[in-house]
């Protein structure tokens, strides 16, 4: 079974990451969530409260499929401070597994150098983030082992190429269409 995890910081984007969460696990995919601090507890952008399956110390990333950053703010930019959830997404890309950001988070791929020659997508303004990457304000880009997503109205294409990418276009199709989209 495909595995991945969905990082949460305080100050995600609650949409986009139980959104992604919801259609993975559809499509099959083992799916967690993993907050980037001690505590499982993480406020939302919206004042939400999750509690995430695990902290970032309790669990084994190596048989991975995709690592995957919500955005929100200031969740972004709580996961760009995060430098052993960096340096486990240099670690990701370097073995050719997928890593996925959505609506402001691709700016953490940029600043790692991720998206150099790369096609990518992100929020309106975070654009200059990108660093090294053709930004095409598409809803969802594909590049490679990289996905990224536009913003939380966006969140079903997004997490429907993730399906597509770790399970193949049927199971993604067949998900969408339970989703009547």
């Amino acid at each position: 079974m495909k595995k991945a995890i969905v990082f949460l910081a305080n100050g995600f984007e609650e949409m986009e990451a139980t959104g992604t969460v919801d259609i993975l696990r559809r499509g099959n995919i083992d799916t967690k969530t993993v907050s980037i601090t001690d505590n499982r507890k993480v406020i939302g952008a919206h004042n939400m409260e999750y509690t995430a399956d695990a902290t970032l110390g309790e669990i084994d990333f190596s048989d991975a499929d995709a690592l995957i950053l919500p955005g929100g703010m200031p969740g972004s930019s709580n996961l760009n401070d995060c430098e052993p959830l960096k340096e486990l997404l240099i670690e990701h890309y370097k073995k050719e597994k997928t890593v996925a950001a959505i609506c402001a988070a691709p700016m953490v791929l940029g600043g790692l150098g991720l998206l150099k020659g790369r096609k990518a997508t992100c929020y309106p303004g975070f654009e200059p983030k990108l660093i090294g990457a053709t930004v095409t304000g598409e809803a969802v880009e594909v590049d490679g082992n990289v996905v990224t997503g536009k913003g939380p109205g966006l969140v079903f294409n997004f997490a429907l190429a993730l399906v597509s990418v770790l399970r193949g276009d049927a199971v993604a199709e067949e998900v969408a269409a339970g989703l009547l989209l």
